[in-house]
């Protein structure tokens, strides 16, 4: 199975009779190659209820051209990631690889065919003068044949369109070729993809429920629609995290963060011995997932501080050492966030958290409260931040601390999990409030991280003189963190002084 870059496309409606401009006037274009032709069949695969598609996850199954095989696209925030596996003899069978990537929106539902399209296509690719491959461009003719439960045809339609795919390219590119098409009468495709075009109206309308932007909404309203923001979220990353795609683990684990923590703000709104149970497994799933997030800010951390040092003072086996052992880690972590995600428990999650969206546990007087109730959460949360502030003060020694720093940065993150709801409500004052409290959150995580490396680089520095190796990079690039750990504190105490200023909070009251 192999793993793509995101995929990034533009798409345009065109008539039979329209051509393309010449794309060699295109900056950075130093020619043009092509044409090729190419006959493609692609069959695309779904539940009955077309539950991936629904949500922006394509898989099917191509013959003809260079990427022949089966293919699974999955949205992102960069474009589409997508993932491969070889043709096989099945056609009417989804790879298990595949199917165990779509696990959590699949469940026990079956994947069959539910549409059919074909397209003759022809290609150029544009490069730059050093022979870069900067993007291909594709003038598709296409058939299409929406199938039935039964696989019989149930509709079928035909059109043009032209396709703007970057290889090597970046997004200036992509402007550049649409201003050009505009130039041209051209105009970008309504339709988001082949698939939705060939299903003609079949997909379910599930618009996402927006936060409220009026400081009357109800604030069950608010509450409800945060969480399913962050339940969403949870499921986009899911298939993104078993295929290992960059930064899912990560974005992953705040969407099972900020669940929690709204779980957690929002309780007199919501029965707790309903949601008590949610957080617990929430907590869990996020402890695996933060396994893997930790191994790989560890090494892109160390990494990053080998690069930089006096090349003196580095040796080529501190940097094997490191990328070894780190990545390593990740490889067992990321497959214990697998093993995790295909467990009973994890799905058991899943389904909790679609009953919780359904059919919210609200207390007895939640549609009776305010919308102020939500703001004097927020304040709550702060009082907690001060509180945790004021208490490092109190600490003795260097370990403890930093607990305590580390339970500041935990309680600033509540604060602003807790406010972020609110801001599409009261505008900018809620937005700069979340500002400030982020800016705080991000100072102590900078420190947290000069403290945990620290430690890392004492363990590695142990292992090199243990198996006979030189330990002294590791011993420099510890003084290094100890310094900068000195250096984020008093960062820290200046981000606190400036968020914890009254007028942040005055529209708390």
């Amino acid at each position: 199975m192999t793993k793509n870059h995101p995929e990034i496309e533009d798409k345009y409606a065109v008539g039979p009779e329209d051509r393309l401009p010449e794309l060699g006037t295109l900056a950075e274009v130093a020619s043009v190659s092509g044409p090729t032709q190419q006959d493609l069949e692609a069959t695309y695969f779904d539940t009955a209820a077309l539950t991936l598609t629904t949500v922006g996850i394509t898989v099917r199954r191509r013959a003809g051209g260079d990427d022949a095989g089966w293919h699974v696209k999955l949205p992102t925030s960069k474009g589409r990631y997508e993932v491969h596996a070889p043709l096989g003899r099945s056609r009417t069978t989804v790879p298990k690889r595949l199917r165990d990537l779509l696990m959590a929106s699949v469940r026990e539902q079956g994947l069959a065919p539910i549409a059919k399209v074909s397209t003759h296509r022809t290609v150029r690719w544009l490069t730059d003068a050093g022979g870069r491959v900067l993007a291909e461009v594709a003038d598709d003719e296409v058939t299409t044949q929406a199938l039935g439960h039964d696989g019989n045809v149930v509709s079928s339609t035909a059109w043009r369109e032209w396709e703007v795919e970057l290889v090597e390219g970046g997004q200036p590119l992509l402007r550049s070729a649409a201003e050009l098409f505009r130039k041209n009468g051209v105009a970008p495709s309504e339709s988001p993809s082949k698939l939705v075009e060939a299903l003609d109206g079949r997909m379910p309308a599930r618009p996402p429920r927006p936060l409220p932007t009026k400081k009357s909404a109800p604030p069950t309203e608010v509450v409800r629609a945060w969480l399913g923001k962050q339940v969403a979220q949870l499921r986009r990353q899911d298939p993104l995290v078993r295929a290992d795609a960059p930064d899912a683990v990560h974005k992953m684990r705040v969407a099972t963060r900020r669940l929690r923590s709204a779980l957690a703000t929002f309780r007199p709104l919501l029965e707790r011995e309903l949601t008590d149970p949610v957080r617990a497994e929430l907590k869990w799933i996020a402890g695996v997932l933060g396994e893997a997030r930790d191994a790989e800010v560890m090494r892109e951390r160390l990494i990053e501080m080998l690069t930089a040092a006096d090349p003196q003072a580095v040796s080529g086996a501190a940097g094997a050492r490191v990328d070894r052992i780190l990545s390593d880690r990740y490889k067992r972590a990321h497959a214990a966030c697998v093993r995790a995600m295909t467990s009973e428990r994890y799905l058991a999650l899943l389904e909790r958290l679609d009953q919780l969206l359904e059919d919210p546990p609200w207390t007895k007087d939640a549609h009776h409260r305010s919308t102020a109730v939500l703001r004097k959460r927020v304040a709550h949360a702060w009082k907690r931040l001060a509180r945790r502030v004021r208490a490092v003060e109190d600490t003795n020694g260097e370990d403890e601390r930093a607990d305590a720093m580390h339970e500041v940065r935990k309680a600033a993150k509540r604060v602003r999990y807790a406010a972020e709801p609110l801001a599409p409500q009261y505008g900018k004052a809620a937005k700069r409030f979340v500002e400030v409290t982020k800016r705080v959150q991000s100072v102590l995580g900078d420190h947290q991280d000069s403290v945990v490396t620290q430690e890392e680089l004492r363990k590695l520095a142990d292992a090199a003189v243990t198996d006979g190796d030189d330990s002294f990079t590791f011993g420099v690039l510890h003084a290094h963190e100890d310094r900068n750990q000195d250096d984020t504190e008093k960062h820290v105490w200046a981000a606190w002084a400036k968020a914890s200023k009254k007028k942040h909070r005055n529209w708390l009251t």
